[in-house]
């Protein structure tokens, strides 16, 4: 294997096509693309300032990297990555990537970060302003994600969460088989026109939260700030607390209270859904979206 170190590189395409070598201690900034078509790197202690990267690559292993603001774009189209104890400030990172493994990761402005990915490990991820996160990437296991932003995992398949903590708008959109367990979500809108999602010990926050989903289960959860929930979903629910329900599909709702019960007749079959609730403060058949 070959060894760069304590080099500072500008040029255009710096070390394009490189293979079978270790970069430590380099500074990457002015032309673009420097790792453009490498193969089985190793970067440590590197600072990339130059766009595009790491294109068409093929196996990465990365610590203490950082990925200043400028080097947007910076990991696309590329497969076998590996990258912990790191920095990423720049936005639109990892599109069309494939087998990745996320560790230890500060991305402050992760707008745009993870579409149309495949396989993904992440473990100690912090992101902020993570608009569109995991945008119809798939088979991602995450534990411990933080998470600010809006319309993460939109169009995702096949995800399994663990203590997470999400603030963001409208998450789960369009997605397909979700799980997630210990977590903590605020999301308005959450989990919309979705399939197959699945939340266990979790406290979800949601204004009209856990609508239009087909195959919605609740286990040992707190919905007590989530209102108008399960409007047109089919659900099999255990919570200990909901703050609403409007409408739901058909199913099972198992609650130790809801606050208020609404059913308008016309919309649904409330017959298709069965309730165990040990107290229903309000019962209405009108909602009240100002809730």
């Amino acid at each position: 294997m070959s060894f760069i170190g304590n080099r500072h590189f500008t040029e255009e395409r710096a070390l394009f096509a490189e293979r079978n070598t270790t970069v430590s201690d380099c500074l990457f900034e002015g032309g673009e693309s420097s790792f453009k078509h490498g193969a089985d790197l190793t970067l440590s202690r590197v600072t990339i300032r130059s766009k595009y990267p790491l294109w068409y690559v093929k196996g990465v292993s990365a610590e203490e990297i950082l990925l200043e603001e400028t080097a947007r774009a910076g990991i696309w189209y590329t497969e076998d990555v590996r990258i912990r104890s790191s920095r990423i400030l720049a936005p639109k990172t990892f599109r069309r990537c494939s087998n990745l493994i996320l560790e230890d990761l500060d991305i402050p402005l992760a707008e745009e970060t993870l579409w149309a990915c495949d396989g993904i490990r992440l473990s100690d991820v912090r992101l902020q302003s993570a608009d569109y996160f995991a945008m119809n990437s798939r088979n991602i296991v995450a534990e411990n994600l933080d998470l600010q932003g809006k319309y993460a995992f939109d169009g995702a398949k096949n995800v399994t969460l663990r203590n997470a903590r999400l603030i963001t708008k409208d998450a789960f959109w369009n997605s397909e088989n979700v799980t997630v367990s210990d977590s903590y979500i605020e999301s308005e809108y959450l989990g919309w026109n979705s399939r197959n999602l699945t939340f266990t010990n979790c406290v979800l926050k949601s204004l009209q939260g856990l609508c239009y989903i087909d195959s919605l289960v609740l286990e040992r959860c707190d919905l007590g700030d989530t209102s108008l929930a399960f409007e047109y979903s089919t659900v099999d629910a255990d919570c200990s607390e909901i703050k609403s329900v409007f409408n739901p599909a058909g199913g099972i709702i198992r609650a130790e209270r809801i606050g208020k019960l609404i059913l308008q007749k016309d919309r649904v079959d409330a017959s298709r859904t069965r309730m165990e609730c040990l107290r229903i403060d309000a019962v209405a058949d009108e909602p009240d979206f100002s809730e």
